[in-house]
């Protein structure tokens, strides 16, 4: 058992984030000499979660943070030693573990396709490999939401989205969420600690147990005009919805903000209600739904006077691709030369691809054709955007010797990362923007390098 004094406290170190197997091949590579050989280990998707046609890199920002804490205070060494999962060398070894390696890979809010190296991480065997867990477990999670955003926010098009799963979520999941729904395209949270962490505009005005608290529904609505003022949104199908917007309306006045439905058929229920509020003079109110919603009913809608979304659980949870499959694999080492070897698993159905990698995506008239991976054996011969001026060079240095690279960190990355995937986004030809199950938009294609 871990004492309570040993458990992290926020911000404190994320080193025990592992699986054991990463400290435990550690401790016979410190046995066996070879945990100081160079290596490069690359994060990458073998394929696109739920056959669709492109993924959306999230949860950089946040690795870079978790690295920077990734250290072994007392706490994490104690419970090492107590639980002899690594021997006292190996301790020794961890009190002094800092990361001085190099980090490549895709900006966040980037495109990704299957076999894109998304991260590689450059360093010695001993620091790269205990960073497996935790940057898959970022990247994963993160990934997933924003694929599920991106094709979430594709489907709404002009119309604004907002992210309100928070209570679908473990609570750390539910603020990574946020975070990467946001990137992905959607334009607020109702989540405050996604707010205050990542900069993320906030939402929210009341639930159903609003109305039920008061003895009728116009007391609800009195009571919050007089708190928020006209602009506020009003729940309105509490009891009867024909009943709560004549009520709403008749609270406010015409100049009502807007009207929020949570139930029904919601293409026949926002029709009513538009017909409904543009009757009574409210033309300029707002019809917000909520109810379930996911990419393929928010596609459903557009054609519906809706004018914004609130999604919950599927964007939280990926759409039913709850993680992005993404892998941490060894693709080059050292040799005891000091020559560079590509490595790769070869086995059926998990294959990985060996040797260093520069990615390029391929435009023709501003519009992407394919996702050019070129890979090298060793260092000297990796192309660089000089060798592919056709092309978009697609890997950016996000730690070097150690130390990440600040415009990726904190409120300001996230907005740098939307802004990128917004623009990026554009590249894609029309036929990615389908929501039904297919191959890749885009064909990977990997040419060897001398």
């Amino acid at each position: 058992m871990t004492a309570a004094s040993d458990r992290p406290a926020p911000g404190s170190s994320t080193a025990l984030f592992t699986d054991r197997y990463e400290l435990t091949m550690l401790d016979a590579a410190l046995h066996d000499g070879s945990a100081q050989r160079r290596c490069v280990f690359e994060l990458f998707g073998r394929r696109l979660p739920g056959a669709r046609r492109f993924g959306v890199v999230a949860g950089t920002g946040r690795l870079l943070q978790h690295l920077e804490n990734f250290h072994f205070g007392e706490g994490e060494l104690r419970y090492l030693r107590d639980n002899k999962v690594v021997d006292a060398k190996t301790v020794a070894f961890l009190e002094g573990y800092r990361f001085t390696g190099t980090i490549t890979g895709y900006r966040e809010g980037e495109l990704y396709f299957p076999g894109s190296p998304v991260l590689t991480v450059e360093g010695t065997f001993a620091e790269a490999v205990v960073l497996e867990t935790i940057a898959l477990s970022v990247l994963n999670h993160d990934s997933a939401v924003a694929n599920a955003a991106a094709r979430m926010s594709i489907a709404a098009g002009d119309r604004p989205l907002a992210e309100m799963g928070s209570r679908r979520a473990d609570e750390h999941s539910a603020v990574a969420a946020a975070r990467a729904a946001y990137i992905a395209g959607f334009g607020a949270t109702s989540n405050l600690e996604a707010g205050r962490s990542w900069g993320i505009p906030t939402m929210g005005t009341a639930a159903h147990a609003w109305t039920l608290l008061h003895d009728t529904e116009e007391e609800a609505f009195r009571s919050q005009i007089a708190a928020l003022g006209v602009d506020t949104t009003l729940l309105v199908d509490t009891y009867d919805i024909r009943q709560g917007v004549e009520t709403a309306i008749r609270v406010a006045g015409t100049g009502l903000g807007g009207v929020r439905i949570d139930s029904g058929d919601l293409p026949t229920v926002a029709a009513e209600v538009r017909r409904q509020l543009d009757a009574l003079g409210a033309t300029g109110t707002k019809i917000t739904v909520t109810s379930d919603l996911d990419e393929f009913a928010i596609a459903a809608l557009a054609a519906s006077p809706v004018d914004s979304y609130g999604v919950g659980t599927s964007v939280v949870t990926g759409s039913g691709a709850p993680t992005a499959g993404m892998v941490y694999k060894l693709v080059a080492r050292q040799d005891d030369a000091g020559s560079w070897v590509a490595v790769q698993k070869t086995s059926t159905d998990k294959a990985s691809k060996g040797g260093r990698k520069a990615a390029f995506r391929t435009l023709e008239q501003g519009v992407a054709t394919s996702e050019l991976i070129a890979v090298a054996d060793g260092f000297e011969s990796v192309p660089t955007a000089a060798d592919h001026p056709e092309a978009r060079a697609l890997h950016v240095t996000l730690v070097d010797e150690g130390v990440a690279d600040a415009a990726h960190l904190g409120s300001e990355g996230v907005a740098a990362a939307r802004a990128h995937h917004l623009r990026v986004r554009e590249e894609l030809p029309v036929r990615a923007l389908a929501l039904s199950r297919s191959e890749p938009a885009l064909p990977t294609r990997f040419i060897d390098v001398a």
